[in-house]
């Protein structure tokens, strides 16, 4: 079977996807740990490490129930993720007869390489974006918006496909769906420890009783809270720090199935701004083509700038950026002049006929073909 995409960037998902369910498992124990911590830090009025022995000894009580529950918690999101995503975002599969134009693209993709053809998914909304999910073959799956489909060109929307079958052969969306169970495993206990936390203090003050402890009881639950705390952010560090590499190699995989650098640009430019979709987790929003959901100054960002991605797709693939570009309909938007050519480029003269979209400036390398399709373009 041909492959596409860096042979290394595969191999090292496959062993961060294996390293992240060890966390995953890592990161329970200290919640439990912590919790156990707590406990005795409300019962116990002892020293500090007689109160740290105690909860290592309930630590390992709980180990057997926190790994069952934990393995149980991993099987469901395996089976299910898929359900809950499509329950979130609406997304509903089609088949050919429903949309011919968007399944022809995506499993003449799939025929050209080899490649398994995945459910293909459609998602009322006007924003415009795209998403793969699944953890292996029988689940993978890409959703598309609607407005995606309406605005984008057919070699625009093309790119877009390619772009999330290369995250799904790289092995990028089984990466981020673990981390996505990672987070919601430390989320949900965490929550309960708060709750729990704050319940107490609630319950304690309203019964007369002190709610305070002191020496190695306070000690004990303040760094129990210290290890929650610690547990959570390694959750969201492992959620964002998935390298942001993936998303411009998942650009250069579009580019290497396509052959048009031009269409992958004009797509993200097209994009831009546009993919914010109301109402989904920001879970759902990091397996997206473009997340425009940002924090702490671009730190927590899940994908590079669309300025940065086509910037690398000039540079390395040879394509041309027309710039910000309008959405069908917008009489308003300025049409940016085209470039002209670029190092190792061909001027349309030299090349054939430009193509001028229909809602754009020249896409280089496409013909125009009066008996094609309503969009007028072939690959030539």
């Amino acid at each position: 079977m041909a492959a596409y995409g860096l042979y290394t960037h595969i191999a090292s998902n496959k062993r961060r996807s294996v390293l992240l369910l060890i966390g995953l498992f890592f990161l329970v124990y200290l919640m439990v740990f912590a919790g156990a911590l707590a406990g005795e830090g409300f019962l116990r009025d002892a020293p500090l490490d007689v109160i740290v022995g105690a909860a290592v000894n309930d630590l390992i009580v709980a180990l057997p129930f926190a790994t069952i529950g934990t393995a149980l918690w991993i099987l469901i999101a395996w089976r299910f993720h898929q359900a809950m995503i499509d329950a979130l975002t609406g997304g509903r599969e089609v088949t050919r007869e429903q949309e011919p134009r968007l399944y022809n693209l995506l499993e003449n993709l799939c025929i050209s390489r080899g490649i398994t053809m995945p459910r293909l998914k459609v998602m009322e909304s006007g924003a415009l974006n795209a998403f793969a999910t699944g953890l292996n073959e029988q689940q993978y799956s890409i959703t598309v918006t609607s407005g995606l489909v309406g605005a984008l060109t057919d070699a625009e929307l093309e790119a877009v496909l390619a772009h999330e079958l290369t995250h799904i052969r790289n092995g990028d969306v089984r990466m981020l769906v673990i981390a996505v169970i990672i987070a919601g495993v430390v989320s949900f206990f965490a929550e309960l420890f708060f709750r729990f936390f704050f319940n107490w203090r609630g319950t304690s003050r309203s019964s007369g009783s002190s709610g305070d402890r002191k020496g190695g009881g306070a000690a004990a639950i303040f760094i129990a809270i210290a290890l929650v705390a610690v547990a959570w952010l390694l959750s969201v560090v492992i959620r964002f720090a998935l390298s942001r590499s993936r998303e411009f190699l998942a650009d250069a995989g579009a580019v290497e199935l396509t052959k048009n650098a031009d269409a992958m640009i004009s797509a993200l430019r097209r994009i831009e701004g546009r993919g914010e979709l109301p109402g989904v987790t920001s879970a759902v929003m990091e397996m997206c083509v473009d997340n425009p959901r940002e924090g702490f100054a671009d730190l927590f960002a899940s994908h590079p700038s669309i300025e940065r991605r086509v910037a690398a797709l000039v540079e390395f693939a040879g394509g041309r950026d027309p710039g910000p570009l309008p959405l069908p309909g917008d009489e308003s938007a300025t049409q940016p002049a085209a470039p002209g050519p670029q190092a190792g480029q061909e001027d349309a003269s030299a090349g054939g006929t430009l193509n001028r979209g229909p809602w754009g400036p020249p896409l280089p390398g496409v013909a125009i073909d009066p008996a094609g399709d309503r969009w007028g373009v072939r690959r030539s």
